[in-house]
């Protein structure tokens, strides 16, 4: 049995138009997927499917990336390859020419985070296991062999690791059982966004808190002034309970940052993320030690275990926000579980954008039942838009994520939603009047950074 194809789609969804992922380095995204699917001749219908997230332009140039690498997968023995995924991720991060792009970081590491999460995928399926479930089950030796510890034996060797998942083993099947009751706490980013007005706001804000959550983030950034307004307009919907984190999406520098941030003080922010540029470690340890006791969050830019080490190391980071697809896919986000394990510090992984909710719940419940060991100070991300275009999408109930159970990584995107949002010539993408593709994402607007 061999993987016979990998297909790729530029796949784009026009949130621009609601505002839906508005930022203040980001004011107009059109949430995308650079989608792969790998076909396989065993017979048993079971596809992988991966995407690397964007946010409209360049979505074309990562679906370019992702099928370089398709020398290295079409044709390649099925079960070898899903047996040795840690020596898969190592030949394909290490390629001695592809690397140069980056080296493990930029489009070529995200089209590896494409193609990982794939396989991942398809074994999970082949095995009748949901993601999370499949790892969880694994043994720590199998564990560690995911993980390339290459500039981490600093700070992590593999004999820690070991260590690490063996301290957490003995509770896994009762973990495992908590988990399928109870489900996974959960934040909400879906009232925060900056183009939304006051009104829908204080809207999105009251119905969080009626539907259980117990924190909300808002985006900040901007304008000092109006920050003020929408944190007190969101303090006095949410009361004194629910944690209020906010997110600068690399807004500023080092020093305004801490005069932001200390601004917005008095509304007792939980965490502010993203403060200042994602390659900045040294910024970030001196903005967390500046505004503690306020946290600092950050990592959905951050391109690299290597980088997540240093924030570690320097005490730079209180929440670790790993991102599904940015870094290189399944494995590389193992190793910055055991990373984050080792240093004590909660992850919160980041999940706005299309599918990320779908991907980042199984590595958290992965992480609480074979790794931390913990939900203390952890909650994962949810973004209440796009979840009706994946077959497996994510429910949240009550503040928390109801457990996945369907086989799989819960990355299959529906057919028809192939169809109809590809970029250029998917129907969304034609305009009603004369069949042209739409504008607003072939040429940069007047707010575009």
């Amino acid at each position: 049995m061999r993987i016979v194809a990998l297909d790729t789609f530029d796949i784009r969804f026009p949130t621009s138009r609601e505002l839906d992922g508005s930022d203040a380095m980001n004011p107009d995204p059109d949430y995308s997927a650079a989608y792969v699917v790998l076909r396989t001749d065993a017979g048993d219908g079971h596809e992988g499917h991966g995407f690397a997230f964007t946010i409209g332009r360049g979505n074309d140039v990562q679906s370019a990336a992702i099928k370089a690498l398709a020398p290295y997968l079409v044709d390649r023995d099925l079960d070898g390859t899903l047996d040795d995924l840690g020596g898969v991720w190592r030949e394909l991060v290490h390629d001695s020419q592809l690397r140069w792009l980056g080296p493990e970081k930029g489009v070529i590491h995200m089209a590896v985070a494409a193609v990982i999460n794939a396989l991942w995928d398809l074994k999970a399926k082949r095995a009748g296991l949901p993601l999370w479930q499949l790892l969880a089950r694994m043994s720590p030796e199998e564990l560690v062999e995911l993980v390339d510890f290459r500039y981490l034996s600093d700070a992590l060797t593999p004999d820690e690791a070991l260590s690490i998942l063996r301290r957490a083993e003995p509770g896994r099947a009762e973990r495992e059982k908590s988990l399928l009751a109870s489900g996974f706490p959960a934040y909400t980013t879906s009232p925060g966004w900056l183009g939304y007005d006051d009104d829908k706001l204080r809207r999105l804000c009251k119905e969080a808190v009626e539907q259980g959550f117990t924190q909300v983030k808002l985006k900040v950034g901007d304008d000092l002034a109006d920050d003020v307004r929408r944190m007190r307009i969101a303090r006095d919907v949410c009361g004194p309970d629910v944690r209020i984190a906010i997110d600068a999406n690399q807004r500023w520098d080092v020093g305004p940052a801490v005069e932001w941030v200390r601004a917005l003080a008095e509304f007792d922010p939980w965490w502010v993320e993203e403060p200042t540029s994602p390659d900045d470690v040294l910024g970030h340890a001196t903005i967390a030690r500046q505004i503690a006791p306020i946290g600092v969050a950050t990592g959905e830019h951050v391109q690299n275990r290597v980088m997540f080490k240093q924030l570690l190391q320097l005490g730079a980071v209180s929440y670790v926000q790993i991102d599904a697809a940015r870094v290189a896919g399944v494995n590389e986000n193992v190793a910055i579980l055991l990373l984050a394990a080792k240093y004590g510090v909660p992850v919160c992984p980041h999940a706005g954008g299309v599918g990320l909710c779908e991907l980042v719940q199984h590595l958290s419940m992965f992480d609480f039942v074979a790794v931390s060991a913990s939900m203390d100070d952890r909650v994962i991300e949810y973004v209440d838009h796009l979840h009706e275009h994946f077959a497996d999408p994510v429910v949240v109930r009550d503040g928390r994520y109801v457990t996945p159970t369907a086989p799989g990584f819960s990355a299959t995107m529906r057919p028809e939603t192939l169809a109809t949002y590809a970029f250029p010539d998917g129907p969304m993408w034609k305009s009603p009047d004369d069949n042209a593709p739409l504008r607003s994402t072939l040429t940069p607007g007047p707010g575009s950074e």
